[in-house]
């Protein structure tokens, strides 16, 4: 069955750098788009980042443009959000994705804080 994992989340001050991961699973994960959303408390869920199967194409939300850099390792399994520059606004729990086959898969998350 597919599994995302998500590692990487923590406290971080303003101004600071995370890395997250997602490890994913039970799929042909070259094959297919990934993505990584938030959440923040009280928020609705919203588009992070977006990187293609095949090109390799990304597509950020306006707010992350030049901050936040997603990749992906398809001999890994691996994608992964670099974020820079973080301020308060990002504290959110970050969760990776993918649709397949008409099926959104989701995983559990990490926390993200950002606070002095």
């Amino acid at each position: 069955q597919v599994q995302l994992v998500e590692s990487g989340g923590g406290l971080v001050q303003p101004g600071g750098s995370l890395r997250l991961s997602c490890a994913a699973s039970g799929f042909t994960f070259s094959m297919y788009a990934m993505s990584w959303y938030r959440q923040a408390p009280g928020k609705k869920r919203e588009l992070v980042a977006t990187i293609t199967n095949a090109s390799g194409s990304t597509n950020y939300a306006d707010s992350m443009k030049g901050r936040f850099t997603i990749s992906r390792d398809n001999a890994k399994k691996m994608v992964y959000l670099q974020m820079n520059s973080l301020n308060p606004e990002d504290t959110a729990v970050y969760y990776c994705s993918t649709l397949r086959l008409g099926v959104t898969y989701w995983g559990q998350g990490t926390q993200v804080t950002v606070s002095s």
